[in-house]
């Protein structure tokens, strides 16, 4: 008996181009900022207003590193066993030059935290209350200035110790620490349940509870709250010379200066400025993406879960949007909206879009990595107009079930694509990248599974969705890479998520992208 052979086509997708100033285009962003500067640069270098807040040795690791920002960072020579040209590093040629903003380090904000106190803090008995105190240390600095002072500060660093790394995240040991004694017992972990003295004990302090104990988290909640955009640098990251381990090494393996100083540029340019640093040149003109992304409220008594969804358009900035928190878990891992809630989320994008584009989209799609029930999409669809298509497209990470091998030294080429029907691909969003002529990875990539799971109308071909999803991988403006492995509408989902489901982030419906990275 003969079986029928199937062959799967194999395709490339290929590299998508992103927009600089004077409508320049360039697949690169460290080439496209170096040769024609960000794509709405301004004509003259506008001041931005920068605060930091650190110890005394990290404000004055950052005074070094202002001035390192307004010069040039060349990349260091290579060591032994690395190529002579290097592509994917660039000498970073200083943030006015790159970027057509510039700051004055004359007066830049600087408040010093007491290191002793946030030593304290950091080994108060309750790791909750710990992780609180440790937060409020920076905070209450910026809520200060915001108070007393008139002067107005468009991004404020946070420079942290180890310690806060060490001791302020979910699970941290603190072992061989000496606690210190707080308000609330060690074992606590969620608001105590005395509902016969509701009306007489106050235990609003207890609200510390409905967080995660996680600095980041918790901080990017805070300044969202206090409508401020902000950026958390390690101070080994800063100065990693001044942290040296027993042998004599640096503490931490760390990018060289100059990938550090482009990050740190990118980020003050993204977090001062109106529009992104560049923009998607491939982008199809009337087509928003949505990212969906459901997280467990910490300590929910009735065990809600918070929804979020973060729209990003042509232009490539995005805007994040909180719904509903509700029973949205409908087994493991699996989160459903109720049609009421679904309406709702849909209709605050809708609204958004409207609002800067004058009309509706034509094609909206909905990334996610679960399915959608009938019911659940009936409400997204009832609320689209008729002139826009809907679209469902689950995007999973796959963890070495397939793999797919190429002769040479280096792996499969980044964009390159199975397809196994009309509905259902793998595509590496990592690999090996010609102009770069390296595969900056640790061993042989993994590809994404996308599936077309629903659409309004006619599916989308799937070559436009794997193309789609190739772009989004290109819009990381925390970072200046040349791509991530996964679209923005997934990488960041659970970042977004991480930080509206903090109970301390209640109130927060609709915000820029920006203030939660």
């Amino acid at each position: 008996m003969k079986l029928d052979e199937r062959s799967l086509p194999v395709l490339h997708i290929d590299e998508p181009p992103l927009e600089f100033n004077y409508g320049q285009k360039c697949a690169y962003p460290k080439d496209g900022l170096f040769l024609y500067g960000p794509h709405m640069k301004p004509p003259k270098a506008p001041l931005i207003s920068i605060g930091v807040i650190g110890r005394a040795e990290g404000v004055e690791h950052f005074r070094t590193w202002a001035a390192k920002l307004k010069g040039q960072i060349d990349v260091p020579p290579p060591k032994k066993g690395e190529k002579k040209n290097r592509l994917h590093l660039a000498n970073f040629p200083g943030i006015e030059e790159a970027f057509g903003i510039s700051f004055d380090a004359a007066n830049i904000v600087f408040y010093e935290i007491n290191f002793d106190e946030l030593d304290e803090s950091t080994r108060t008995l309750n790791h909750h209350e710990a992780v609180r105190k440790a937060v409020s240390i920076y905070t209450d600095k910026v809520t200060q200035h915001d108070k007393n002072e008139e002067r107005k500060v468009d991004v404020w660093i946070l420079v942290l110790p180890e310690l806060v790394f060490e001791r302020c995240k979910p699970k941290a040991k603190r072992t061989g620490l000496a606690l210190v004694k707080g308000d609330f017992g060690k074992k606590q972990i969620e608001r105590a349940d005395l509902p016969l003295f509701e009306k007489v004990i106050d235990q609003s302090s207890e609200e510390i509870f409905d967080d995660i104990p996680d600095f980041h988290r918790q901080a990017k909640a805070a300044f969202l709250k206090l409508n401020h955009t902000s950026q958390l640098v390690r101070e080994t990251t800063l100065a990693p010379e001044a942290f040296l381990n027993s042998a004599g090494y640096q503490s931490r393996h760390l990018q060289d200066a100059a990938t550090v100083g482009w990050n740190l540029a990118t980020g003050l340019y993204y977090k001062t400025q109106a529009e992104p640093p560049w923009k998607l040149a491939s982008a199809r003109p009337g087509v928003a993406y949505i990212g969906l992304i459901f997280k467990m409220l910490p300590n929910d008594p009735n065990e809600h879960a918070c929804c979020a969804a973060q729209m990003f358009l042509a232009e490539g900035d995005g805007v994040v949007f909180r719904g509903a928190n509700g029973p949205w878990q409908t087994g493991r891992n699996e989160f459903h909206l109720k049609p009421d809630a679904a309406k709702k989320l849909i209709g605050q994008v809708l609204d958004t879009y409207r609002g800067k584009h004058g009309c509706p989209p034509k094609e909206l799609f909905i990334h996610g990595r679960t399915t959608f029930r009938d019911d659940e999409w009936n409400a997204f669809a009832g609320v689209v107009p008729k002139e826009t298509t809907l679209v469902g497209v689950r995007i999973k990470t796959t963890y070495g079930e397939n793999k797919l091998f190429r002769n040479g030294d280096y792996p499969v080429l980044r964009g390159t694509a199975i397809v196994l029907d009309d509905q259902n691909a793998y595509l590496w969003t990592t690999g090996y990248v010609p102009q770069l002529d390296t595969y900056i990875g640790p061993e042989t990539p993994n590809p994404l599974f996308i599936s077309i799971l629903r659409s309004s109308a006619d599916f989308p071909q799937m070559k436009d969705v794997l193309g789609d999803i190739m772009g989004l991988t290109k819009i990381n403006y925390n970072a200046c890479n040349f791509n991530d492995g996964l679209p923005v509408t997934v990488r960041f989902a659970d970042k977004v998520g991480d930080v509206l489901s903090m109970g301390s982030a209640r109130g927060a419906e609709k915000q820029p992208f920006k203030f939660y990275v």
